[in-house]
């Protein structure tokens, strides 16, 4: 369940200080968007701020997604810490995605995803979050159909 900002603002600030520099700028300037991952369905990008996905370390990354984009259940090994940036990001826990279970958060909410809690989310509007997280990255969907990467060509 995500947590309320006050418990968040302490994980986000430590993490800043782990990683040796201040709370990242909304929108950094220099920021390099592109595909997200093939483990996000098509449509989202994604910009690493600070840190490396791809290694056991802290790491923050920015997500942008169109209107009405969804991420179907899934879960991660590590707790992740959430920021509105841009739009609005909907919310819900569970095994099955039901938007009427959705709780909203705006620009400036931030919250926090415990480990493996299963969770699902839409964009209302053009909607950019960022992510904090200890690494190796990982998203698993508690319903390995939903996963794009099972849809994927194979070379």
């Amino acid at each position: 369940m995500l947590r309320p900002a006050l418990p968040c603002a302490l994980l986000v600030f430590a993490s800043s200080a782990l990683l040796g520099q201040a709370k990242p700028a909304a929108h950094a300037p220099g920021l390099h968007w592109g595909p997200a991952p093939a483990v996000f369905p098509a449509g989202a990008e994604m910009a690493v701020v600070s840190g490396d996905p791809s290694k056991a370390a802290p790491f923050v990354v920015e997500l942008r997604m169109p209107n009405g984009y969804r991420l179907q259940p899934h879960f991660h090994p590590t707790e992740e810490t959430v920021e509105v940036k841009q739009g609005t990001f909907l919310y819900g826990m569970g095994d099955a995605f039901d938007t009427a279970q959705t709780k909203p958060m705006h620009v400036g909410d931030k919250g926090t995803i415990p480990a493996t809690m299963h969770h699902f989310a839409t964009a209302r509007g053009r909607t950019i979050v960022m992510v904090s997280s200890m690494g190796p990255f990982v998203l698993t969907y508690v319903n390995p159909a939903d996963d794009p990467q099972t849809h994927a060509p194979k070379p």
